[in-house]
């Protein structure tokens, strides 16, 4: 099979950048977004899509970080559709060689990039135009009561958003648990137990 995308590891395990690849002729431009088998081939277990998202955020936005208790769980395949964003992923692993660690990827209408965040990363991204769009493709259904929602502007992670006005927020996200609070409320999945629910999906994967 001739791959479609070309999809890379990031600094932080089992966080994945994808390039698409573009087919522009006189009427516009194609590219597949995503494959199943592709995406499932590079992280080493099936990507099951089991719920969809849109977010449309005004300039200067700031959404995240945002993870998931685990269980249950929720792996995420973001995009931007329209407009663009400066996207970042956080390592949010108790225990992980990257705890704390983030990973910028600026994506935009234009090239299709996209981001794979496993289970127990987490998801922030700063909207640089109006009427930015994110698709976020999710393994798991939205349970209430499991989303983790972590300070963006913590000092100790550090991301160089170069705000020049103070972002658009929401209360939550605003009101958000530094990442030292979050670990010590015992709020984020460890290393280990994230490891050993990416064997349990490769384990169930058909051979």
């Amino acid at each position: 099979m001739v791959p479609t995308m070309k999809i890379t590891e990031t600094s932080i395990r089992d966080a994945y950048r994808i390039h698409p690849e573009l087919h522009p002729d006189r009427r516009g431009r194609f590219h597949e977004a995503f494959r199943a088998g592709e995406l499932s081939a590079a992280i080493g277990y099936p990507f099951v899509v089991g719920q969809a998202n849109y977010s449309v955020s005004v300039k200067n936005t700031l959404r995240g970080i945002h993870g998931t208790t685990l269980p249950p769980g929720q792996a995420k395949l973001v995009t931007c559709v329209r407009g663009a964003v400066m996207d970042v992923a956080v390592d949010l692993r108790v225990g992980s060689p990257t705890f704390g660690a983030y990973e910028v990827t600026y994506q935009d209408e234009d090239s299709g990039v996209a981001v794979y965040l496993a289970d127990g990363l987490g998801h922030a991204f700063l909207a640089l135009t109006d009427d930015a769009c994110m698709n976020y493709l999710c393994s798991e259904e939205y349970v209430p009561g499991t989303m983790i929602m972590v300070d963006p502007l913590d000092p100790d992670i550090g991301i160089p958003w170069n705000l020049t006005d103070p972002p658009v927020m929401s209360d939550k996200d605003a009101g958000g648990l530094s990442l030292k609070d979050a670990a010590s409320s015992g709020l984020l999945p460890t290393y280990d137990e994230c490891l050993a629910h990416y064997a349990a999906l490769r384990a169930a994967s058909p051979s």
